[in-house]
């Protein structure tokens, strides 16, 4: 590959704010010497920002404070001033309703951070589910070169002997709890056990399909987004991203020429073989739209179709977790087994093309990574249906269902809320069978409000006690990528703005038709035209502040549930702020 031209001092973007000879930047320099720094420390060199999502109640981040220092010592030693700023901490764990609420917030909170601060490249920490979509639609956006830092999936949890997976085990064993199979004790062993270290969950749920997605888009170090937590690899890695990020600058490599048509298209085929998360729908859709790139859930369903599930890690897979995809060589092994699929001429922030990048990529352990002739399950992850439910798409992972659902017909039984459903659920005496569709609506982008995880919705309690642990569900809401189950999800339009899901009544006859990617209410037209004539759309959610923002410039799930406004088709972007 020819070599970059590298630009001049002069040329850096924050040589608007320190170089000029004028008043405004004699306080610029004057700031940064206030804070201690010499001149010889920031004149002249690429300014680099580290938006650190670092916070002490988000625990999938609790090592970012010690990680911005690795960042440092690799900027310093390429030659660069490094700023560490903080930026929105969106957890799944404590958040609430949900984080989704708050991933443009953190979108547009970095893009305005970069455009009015002097950063001439930018170093992203995050990992936890919304904060890797958050982080980098801002940065697409911005424009200016940046590197992503994948905070790394946490060590793999242990109780009794048997490794314990987060999300998946946690759901697992809460139907053994309200069977009456687990006690107190035990509960509490499980969960010590379960999430024992810094990292995101260690199971192939949101966080790690972000992160494998960013990966595979060629926004991370290569193999970067597999790396534990508490590896010390992880602390070489942030280093190495720092040293890497002032080249950037210099080549001028910002993120438009990496995040491509070619390279989203690349992303969705990794994250269909690592048996991803269904969010990845949603925020795969954002990040590609910021760049221009329209993905459609079509183009997804499409791709779904053809790319083998070959991931053998929890959820979608049966024995391993993060920790084993890693050190079983990890993102790039798995790349390997794709790369006939795949283009291999995108460029990625290395400043070299993802074939490049694959070069010398092994696969070690050939039950985790399967090659292709030995999948895991033979299409990807994702499937997308449409039907008189959901003419807008809704979402099922096929390979983390029971097979007998993929063909299924009963009758629904429908809550209007999720307190509504959880009481009901735990009646012993709930008039419920295990050919009967549970149906959650109202959890959309607005209803919920802001999307939350209520889509795995649990098997009524009458169920699980004759045995059962797995029937068809439907909702208009998320669930957490370390779900599992016949789950349809993001039914769009969603019901609280009137979708079809808001005309459906129990004992309505539901059928899912899987290899015809069909999901339809049974039900007679003109009563559907009825029942549409009758409906009344709800209350408003929020009368002011951000929920209102929100609730105004949303989207429906099929288009990201980015906002309006911030999508690339909108309007120019700002550019760079006038300095007077």
């Amino acid at each position: 590959m020819t070599r970059p031209v590298r630009k001049q001092p002069s040329q850096l973007r924050s040589a608007r704010w320190f170089a000029p000879d004028d008043l405004r930047s004699f306080g610029h320099r004057s700031r940064l010497m206030q804070l201690g720094y010499s001149p010889e420390e920031f004149m002249g060199r690429p300014l680099i920002g580290i938006l650190n999502t670092w916070s002490e109640i988000n625990s999938c981040h609790s090592h970012f404070r010690e990680r911005a220092k690795d960042v440092k010592r690799g900027i310093q030693m390429a030659g660069g001033f490094a700023v560490e700023m903080p930026s929105l901490s969106v957890d799944e764990s404590f958040t609430k309703p949900t984080s989704m609420l708050y991933r443009n917030m953190l979108a547009m909170e970095v893009e305005e951070m970069i455009r009015s601060h002097p950063f001439d490249g930018v170093v992203l920490m995050g990992g936890c589910d919304k904060t890797t979509p958050g982080l980098v639609m801002g940065a697409i956006t911005a424009g200016v070169p940046m590197i992503y830092l994948p905070a790394g999936p946490m060590l793999r949890g242990n109780y009794r002997g048997q490794h314990l997976g987060s999300g998946s085990d946690a759901w697992k064993y809460w139907d053994e709890r309200r069977a009456g199979n687990i006690d107190e004790k035990e509960w509490e062993d499980l969960q010590g056990g379960i999430a024992r270290s810094a990292g995101v969950c260690m199971t192939m749920g949101t966080a790690s399909t972000m992160t494998a997605i960013t990966d595979a888009m060629g926004l991370t170090l290569p193999g970067a987004s597999s790396i534990p937590a508490v590896d010390s690899g992880h602390q070489r890695m942030s280093a190495d991203c720092g040293r890497r990020i002032v080249d950037m600058v210099w080549e001028d490599l910002t993120p438009d020429r990496i995040v491509t048509d070619a390279s989203v298209r690349n992303a969705a085929i990794v994250a269909m073989a690592t048996g991803c998360s269904t969010n990845a729908v949603v925020h795969l859709v954002a990040m590609a739209r910021r760049a221009g790139v329209d993905l459609s859930l079509d183009a997804l369903d499409e791709l779904g179709r053809d790319t083998p599930l070959i991931a053998n890690v929890r959820p979608s897979g049966k024995d391993y977790l993060m920790e084993d995809f890693h050190y079983a060589g990890g993102l790039r092994a798995l790349m390997v087994q794709l790369r006939d699929r795949l283009d291999l001429s995108c460029l990625t922030v290395t400043g070299r093309t993802m074939g490049e990048n694959l070069e010398g990529a092994r696969v070690w352990n050939d039950d985790v990574i399967r090659p292709l002739s030995n999948p895991i399950y033979k299409e990807g992850s994702l499937a997308v249906l449409r039907g008189n439910l959901c003419p807008d798409g809704a979402v099922i992972k096929p390979a983390a269902c029971d097979p007998k659902y993929h063909v299924h017909e009963g009758p629904a039984l429908v809550f209007d809320s999720y307190p509504e459903m959880k009481a009901a659920i735990d009646d012993d005496n709930l008039d419920v069978t295990p050919d009967h569709v549970l149906v959650l609506r109202n959890a959309g982008p607005l209803g919920g409000p802001g999307f939350p995880e209520w889509g795995m919705l649990p098997i009524p309690k009458a169920l699980i006690r004759q045995g059962h642990r797995d029937m068809l569900r439907i909702s208009d809401a998320r669930m957490s990528g370390t779900s599992y189950g016949a789950c349809v999800l993001h039914v769009a339009p969603e019901a609280y703005v009137g979708g079809p899901l808001a005309l459906l009544r129990t004992g309505d006859i539901v059928r899912l038709d899987l290899p015809l990617r069909r999901l339809d209410m049974l039900v007679d037209e003109a009563e559907i035209v009825r029942r549409r004539e009758a409906w009344q759309p709800p209350e408003p959610r929020f009368e002011r502040g951000w929920g209102w923002m929100f609730s105004k410039h949303v989207t429906q799930a099929d288009t990201g549930c980015d906002f309006d406004f911030l999508q690339h088709d909108f309007g120019r972007a700002a550019g760079e702020p006038d300095i007077f």
